[in-house]
């Protein structure tokens, strides 16, 4: 039920028929047309611009179309009145059974808030694909909680989604792991040794080192690289990425594919790409322009292999194959993306870093081309995490060396605050995790406030059950006719918007869109408690009045429903009860 939907379904059809009575042209595109809340709450229940989308293209006055179709609104018995407004806005009432349908809906319908948006359209969503060179830091944990959020919205809207990691065991980083292994593996062996800059000093590197000594015992021992580079590279390559995954289990997230950008050499799957774009005439031999500002690592000032990207968008063309022939940085990206475009997927979404904002129109671009157009690519840039505990910055993680790693986070505060305090800002603006706000029990903590809102209505109903059957079923059948107080009325409403919200979250790939509206519902139900203070007629448990309590009940437990289902895409798992 989407009850949005519903009445703008409703307004369709209405003009459908101002069109059949000659009221209306034919032939009218009706896609801007929208249902949505007014600006103001006074002005009524919902609102459409119909007749302001139209007057142009009818060539009519708005105001003549908005009251043509008041008129026949009004016929409709789901709607009390339908009144113009300034030029030709047009709102209306709802009859007060159409908000008790949503309380019903909300108890008795699995899928309410559900939708079809993405209905036979599969999705892929790569998000963390952070270096296998150590634990993840705070960094990585935002654009891990952003991307499965954010994947579980969009298979709440109906998508087919697949989540994936793309592990960049490709380059030289690995090498230099592997060396920094190696010096833990010497040093199991009881030796002395010093980190030279550019090395991984971590004690996380400790175990790894010990455990490649219980594998190979003193094989290595004061011999050449070349003797243990490759072997020892795959083996710390492993062992990170068990370290990752542990870390990913700490926030409740699991991938469903992990690919590995080594893979992508010596296979032919890199040329395979590249040939592809050159099959479009997107390949060509020269020699770009020295860059403004600094010169990125893949510049040179001599002729190499360059892909078209300004053809699709991008600011400038590309490498992708350097003057002595090996591959630039963006040539494997190019070929892994090719192979997702190859798996068939309808649409892209890389979850990346701030700091790599740069590389998101050229991206885009070679998306755009492997896929003729037909592949949308949405790269969603996380910003950065500010930590603070006791008013000052919180210091690195000894552990991890230079950075604060997302066990040190989820350590202090658990998974549940972690995430959800991760999506209270959009995800391209910084954020601020104060420890000690993030635990704090007060309306200005979002994570305690949705909260607080479940566990109050648990308790509610574990009162009512003393003398009433709380049943959801039986909740769905009570009479509802007596919930008109305006606060309850709000509370409603609120409930209401939760199907269009899911699809304009789904729509935008915004998650937070969801912590917001459950703050907003929670505050709506706290302003209804809070009002039966005052009010006794409005308190949720009406002692020795089973149907009343039973109507109060419904309306909350419906809260409850909602408030679970939205943490549940945030990956939030609700508070039973709070002390």
């Amino acid at each position: 039920m989407n009850l949005f939907a519903d009445i703008r379904t409703r307004v369709l059809a209405c003009l459908d028929q101002l069109v059949a009575d000659g009221l209306l042209p034919g032939g009218l595109s009706t896609a801007a047309v929208a249902v949505e809340p007014p600006r103001d709450p006074a002005h009524g229940d919902m609102a459409t611009n119909a007749a302001m989308v139209l007057a142009k293209p009818a060539k009519m006055n708005p105001r003549a179309i908005a009251e043509a179709l008041a008129t026949k609104l009004s016929e409709d018995p789901m709607i009390a009145i339908a009144e113009v407004a300034g030029p030709g806005f047009l709102n209306m009432r709802l009859e007060p059974s159409v908000w008790q349908s949503v309380i019903v809906a909300a108890l008795t319908d699995d899928t309410f808030g559900r939708s079809t948006l993405g209905q036979g359209q599969k999705m892929m969503v790569e998000y963390v694909s952070a270096n296998p060179t150590g634990p993840l830091h705070v960094g990585h944990t935002r654009g891990a909680v952003f991307g499965d959020a954010l994947a579980s919205l969009l298979d709440y809207a109906g998508y087919d989604v697949t989540r994936e990691y793309y592990i960049n065991d490709g380059g030289a980083q690995v090498d230099v792991l592997a060396r920094s292994v190696y010096l833990r593996y010497l040093e199991a062996h009881g030796q002395d040794v010093a980190f030279p800059d550019g090395t991984y000093p971590g004690d996380y590197l400790k175990p790894v080192g010990q455990a490649l000594k219980d594998k190979v015992g003193d094989q290595f021992v004061d011999k050449g690289e070349q003797f243990w580079l490759e072997e020892i590279r795959t083996f710390a390559t492993e062992a990170m990425m068990n370290l990752i995954r542990d870390d990913l289990a700490q926030l409740g997230i699991a991938m469903d594919n992990f690919f590995s950008e080594k893979s992508l050499y010596g296979t032919g799957l890199i040329e395979k790409a590249i040939a592809e774009l050159d099959e479009k005439g997107l390949i060509y031999r020269g020699v770009l322009e020295p860059p403004k500002g600094k010169k990125p690592e893949d510049w040179e000032p001599r002729e190499q292999t360059l892909f078209k990207s300004t053809a699709h968008g991008d600011d400038v063309d590309r490498p992708v194959q350097k003057s002595d022939g090996s591959w630039t940085y963006f040539a494997p990206d190019i070929a892994y993306h090719y192979d997702k475009v190859q798996r068939g997927f309808d649409q892209l979404i890389d979850v990346f870093g701030a700091d790599h904002g740069g590389y998101v129109k050229r991206m885009k671009a070679a998306v755009s081309a492997l896929s003729d157009g037909k592949v949308p690519l949405d790269v969603k840039l996380t910003q950065l995490v500010k930590l603070y505990k006791n008013g000052e910055p919180f210091k690195m993680s000894k552990r991890a060396g230079t950075f604060v790693t997302l066990r040190d986070v989820v350590d202090q505060v658990g998974p549940n605050v972690t995430r959800f305090h991760m999506l209270t800002r959009k995800n391209d603006a910084p954020l601020d995790f104060d420890f000690d706000k993030v635990l704090e029990q007060s309306k200005d903590n979002p994570v305690f406030y949705v909260n607080y809102a479940y566990a109050r209505v648990n308790s509610a109903v574990g009162k009512a059950a003393a003398f009433a059957d709380v049943a959801d079923a039986t909740l769905a059948k009570v009479d509802l006719s007596d919930l008109t107080d305006e606060a309850e009325l709000a509370l409603i409403k609120k409930l209401a918007e939760w199907p269009r919200l899911v699809e304009i979250a789904a729509k935008g790939h915004e998650p937070h869109r969801i912590a917001f509206y459950l703050y907003d519902l929670a505050s709506d139900f706290h302003a209804l408690y809070n009002r039966g203070n005052d009010l006794p007629a409005l308190r949720f448990v009406q002692e020795g009045d089973s149907e009343t309590t039973q109507a109060k009940i419904a309306l909350i437990r419906a809260v409850a429903i909602v408030i679970s289902r939205g943490l549940g895409i945030l990956g939030v798992t609700p508070a039973e009860e709070m002390r």
